[in-house]
């Protein structure tokens, strides 16, 4: 069996939505230099629906191919829609990650909950602390 599966190759190798939001309505960045995995999400949110989503990820194959997918998931999509967004989702949506390579899918999910927490706070929007609880610590990176 292959380390990974033909979906990773193909959002590390093609990547959707790289770059930069000027004038972005949410940005989340996470990551640790320990784990060597640094992701930035940037959201465009209009009328409570994400119209557009770009990210930056420094890190490898894995963390890159997480951040595709997940802005692949939320783009187009209501908040409260995005908000549902788990790391268990995004791994599965790219057929599997080696377990070594989890904490990328980890990492995916909290820089778009960065984002959103961002959003928030920027509009003055109340919003559930404990949803978007910042855990970007990168406890799991430690090795």
């Amino acid at each position: 069996m292959a380390l990974y599966s033909e979906k990773v190759m193909d959002h590390f190798l093609h990547p959707r939505n790289v770059g930069e939001i000027e004038g972005a309505d949410g940005i989340g960045e996470v990551g640790n230099a320990k784990c060597g995995d640094i992701m930035k999400i940037y959201l465009k949110i209009n009328d409570g629906t994400v119209t557009d989503v770009k990210f930056n990820t420094f890190g490898c194959g894995s963390a890159i191919a997480s951040s595709s997918m997940a802005t692949e998931m939320i783009k187009g999509k209501p908040l409260e829609e995005v908000l549902t967004l788990t790391n268990q989702a995004v791994v599965e949506a790219l057929d599997g990650l080696p377990a070594h390579k989890l904490h990328c899918s980890v990492l995916a999910e909290e820089a778009v909950k960065a984002a959103l927490r961002d959003y928030y706070k920027k509009n003055g929007i109340a919003y559930d602390h404990e949803l978007l609880k910042d855990t970007t610590s990168c406890d799991h990176c430690e090795v």
